[in-house]
């Protein structure tokens, strides 16, 4: 097994610093067959997370372009959500969660849906078919995977065709702006679990989130700029631009929110403005400290139910240049809290009816699907898709949720 897998695997990677996106299915197609694989696809998810969709120039054992497959309807699909491996037969995979399993027998062509992670973020699916499967084959293809996840990663960043792939519509704009600010949706450590969720996806306006982490410090940030165009876009992108600047320099949360309040206010004369709530978790002890500026107050969910956190005296937007200062606010997180910021679009959204979201039916949704054990990313997936069906896929306004959960070392050896 070593010999086989570190032929594929070495030979893919020394192979992989001179290629294009483009030229990744045919190149892991090539190492693959070292490995004992054949018929190795590769698809991306669509940046709202609802189909998979193949790498231009694959085709299917008889010769047809591989086709889109729908994330909450298929087995290859339950890969995604799961992020686990899945081995069906060999047949097309269009096949559906709900159609019947197919027996195997020995010697039968058997097809593996393995996810393609980047740490927790999942950038989307690699199938490969193998005769027959067991731990070392399902070991071998994890690897491949993992591989070629890091792959696309190094590639995506300078590829047109990567842009293009994952976006079901035309990107407005503001949207291309302020996607390419903002961190991706979602990063993991032995510490910490951040993610991220943002609609509408192709005509964000003035919403962006924002993480980092500096040795055992997490900064956290959401932003929502005024109005619904270039200028929001704009407004926003100062916003996240003042915030990184000041936090690089190792300015408190009270200093860059009221630098953000000057830089926002020079540009635009106090006719723009954009809340904002800055916060730093210390992932040695679990205190949070914030800086709330005309945003709703975080969300903090404690074995399945929300608990009360200290409010600061409410402080106007940033940007109209009031002089008056937020006032920094300081919270005890335990180990398993899970901290949520989230902008008005969320539980402001509004059926065709008039009814809202609201922050009941949000948390409710947070909580149950936490206790339905699935995935942060999966929960936040799910948690847009409900909003753009209550409001009958029309949104009014820009819906952003950031969720961190804290773990010690004491509280990861219960999860594990």
């Amino acid at each position: 097994m070593r010999d086989r897998s570190g032929s594929m695997l070495g030979g893919l990677l020394r192979a992989s610093h001179l290629v294009s996106l483009e030229e990744i299915p045919a190149l892991a197609a090539e190492h693959a067959a070292t490995g004992g694989f054949s018929q190795t696809m590769i698809y991306l998810s669509d940046l709202r997370q609802q189909s998979l969709l193949p790498l231009p120039g694959q085709y299917d054992e008889f010769g047809e372009p591989l086709k889109p497959i729908r994330i909450d309807t298929t087995l290859a699909g339950l890969a995604f959500r799961s992020e686990e491996t899945i081995a069906t037969s060999a047949v097309s995979p269009s096949e559906s969660d709900t159609a019947p399993a197919t027996p195997h027998t020995d010697g039968e062509l058997q097809r593996l849906w393995v996810p393609l992670l980047d740490g927790t973020e999942r950038i989307g699916l690699l199938g490969v078919t193998a005769p027959g499967v067991d731990e070392d084959v399902r070991q071998r293809a994890k690897w491949l995977a993992s591989l070629v996840a890091l792959i696309v990663v190094s590639k995506r960043a300078t590829s047109d065709a990567y842009a293009r792939l994952v976006r079901a519509d035309r990107m407005s704009v503001s949207a291309e702006v302020l996607w390419n600010l903002m961190p991706t949706s979602t990063f993991a450590n032995r510490k910490v679990v951040v993610s991220a969720a943002l609609e509408p996806a192709y005509d964000v306006g003035g919403d962006a989130y924002d993480y980092s982490l500096d040795g055992d410090i997490l900064y956290l940030a959401a932003f929502d700029a005024m109005g619904h165009d270039l200028s929001s876009g704009l407004t926003a992108s100062i916003a996240m631009g003042t915030w990184r600047n000041h936090r690089r320099q190792g300015r408190d949360l009270l200093t860059t929110s009221e630098a953000i309040d000057e830089r926002v206010g020079e540009q635009f004369g106090s006719s723009r403005f954009v809340t904002g709530i800055l916060a730093e978790l210390d992932l040695r002890t679990g205190w949070l400290t914030w800086v709330n500026c005309g945003h709703h107050p975080p969300l903090v969910l404690r074995r399945g139910r929300p608990v009360a956190v200290p409010e600061s005296s409410p402080v106007p937007p940033m940007g109209l240049r009031t002089g008056i200062a937020a006032e920094p606010v300081r919270y005890q997180l335990e180990p398993g809290d899970r901290l949520v910021f989230y902008t008005d679009g969320v539980t402001e959204a509004r059926s065709p009816g008039g009814e809202l979201f609201g922050l009941e039916r949000f948390t409710d949704f947070l909580v149950r699907h936490e206790a339905d054990g699935l995935s942060t990313p999966e929960t936040l997936r799910r948690l847009m898709m409900s909003i753009l069906d209550h409001q009958d896929r029309r949104l009014q306004d820009d819906a952003t949720v950031l969720l961190a959960e804290w773990r010690t070392q004491r509280h990861r050896q219960f999860l594990i």
